[in-house]
């Protein structure tokens, strides 16, 4: 158990690496590492939530052997101011030694609670680890999102100012004005975008700094990431996946075990727990007599508690059974969020890839080509200014739109994976190597 964690990191470092073709520009950051596993693997030893997670682990695991032992034993030593004279001498110190003793069952049926606990709080941590990991790439994948809209902007500027010289050219010999006035204003709106684009960049990397525990704010390099392949998601293997993988319902499954054996603890709590000891006398100087040469009295004592007060053991019975009837209604309700959560996830999916799809076969081909054409006719006369700018601004419109799809479907395959704990798109999946 010593090296629990580093299995959990070691296996982290494989399953997690979910797309393995995703890299980062590096030459921004040099501190960076870049991929998506490096922001994960970050995450798993700095996150504090999650570190925070493993010391409860260990904290509910270290309660297991104390269930399990008997009370301490009771030691105590009774002086007389006044010694008690008796037959054989006077009593100047009593001493006892004794022990409580649960009744049968008892000590087992705790070590057992204790147990389902620590195992509930161990698939807690690894639900957490999950979740973690997806909220890493989510915020990633967003932040990829940014990256790809910063450099598309920036490129539809450059195309812009490409055209300040022919369009000034036009208006030194005669051409409208406002032709470059429509430009200009354009361009400025493009710089606009582009302020709002990078303010965003740098929350969104603050955000992502949060996650991963950096103690600093420093500016992290943008990914270079690529569009997903299409492809079906096995719906009634990730609907089966959540019952059987994943960590949050198998964390209350587990409480429900729980919440059971403390209804048999409430059951034992009528039965009385039994107190054996050892009495030991100490007499001071003997009376002269026949008794004077007699050793010190000893006995062995025993008792037991009376649990007579049915109310109370009545009570602790009802609260238990009480509790078990939520951790069981728990479990419902999060199994329908989990599944309906996966419903929707597959739906959004689906209109995700139905929206890369038609980005990317058809719109920005067309899109291309109109931009081509107005440029060309502008440059002939057979096109006005704002027939350039429009395509233009049409262009951008469809690749923010391509990206957009691109990354949504990025997230909901995380989403998918993370719901059912399985290695459906890549082996993105909390590890399961251990249990207390």
């Amino acid at each position: 158990m010593d090296s629990f964690f580093q299995k959990i990191l070691k296996s982290c470092l494989v399953v997690l690496h979910i797309f393995v073709g995703t890299t980062l520009h590096c030459q921004e950051v040099a501190e960076t590492k870049g991929t998506l596993l490096d922001y994960l693997e970050e995450a798993l030893v700095g996150n504090p939530h999650h570190i925070s997670m493993q010391s409860a682990y260990e904290a509910a695991k270290s309660k297991i052997p104390q269930a399990a032992a008997l009370p301490d034993p009771t030691f105590s030593v009774t002086h007389f101011i006044e010694s008690i004279q008796t037959r054989t001498g006077p009593q100047e110190n009593v001493i006892l030694l004794s022990q409580r003793v649960p009744w049968f069952g008892k000590l087992k049926t705790r070590e057992s609670v204790a147990s389902k606990e620590a195992q509930a709080v161990w698939y807690g941590l690894q639900n957490h680890q999950l979740l973690l990991a997806k909220k890493v790439s989510l915020e990633f994948f967003e932040y990829g999102y940014t990256g790809e809209s910063i450099r598309l902007t920036t490129e539809i500027r450059k195309l812009l100012e490409q055209l300040e010289p022919i369009v000034e050219q036009k208006v030194s010999v005669g051409g409208n004005l406002n032709a470059l006035l429509r430009l200009k204003v354009e361009i400025g709106k493009i710089d606009d975008q582009l302020l709002s684009l990078k303010q965003k960049r740098l929350q969104q990397s603050a955000e992502l700094s949060k996650i991963l525990g950096r103690a600093d704010a420093k500016l992290m390099a943008l990914p270079d990431w690529e569009p997903p392949a299409l492809l079906n998601p096995d719906d009634n293997a990730l609907a089966a996946g959540i019952v059987k993988n994943n960590p949050e319902l198998q964390m209350l499954v587990l409480n429900i075990d729980s919440s059971r054996m403390s209804e048999e603890l409430a059951r034992l709590s009528k039965f009385p727990d039994v107190t054996v000891g050892l009495n030991y006398v100490d007499l001071g100087d003997r009376i002269p007599g026949s008794f004077a040469d007699r050793e010190n009295p000893w006995g062995i004592t025993f008792s037991v508690n009376l649990p007579i007060w049915k109310e109370k053991t009545d009570a602790i019975q009802k609260e238990a059974q009480a509790l078990t009837t939520v951790a069981v209604h728990h479990y419902h309700e999060r199994f329908l969020d989990l599944t309906t959560e996966l419903s929707v996830c597959l739906l959004a999916h689906e209109d995700a890839q139905r929206r890369l799809k038609l980005y990317g076969e058809e719109l920005l081909d067309l899109a291309e080509q109109s931009v081509e054409n107005s440029r060309n006719g502008y440059e002939n006369g057979k096109a006005t200014i704002l027939e350039v700018i429009d395509s233009e601004r049409s262009l951008l419109d469809m690749q923010l739109l391509y990206w957009r799809a691109a990354s949504d479907v990025w997230k909901q395959r995380v989403t998918m994976q993370a719901l059912a704990n399985q290695p459906i798109l890549g082996k993105f999946k909390a590890t399961q190597e251990e249990q207390p």
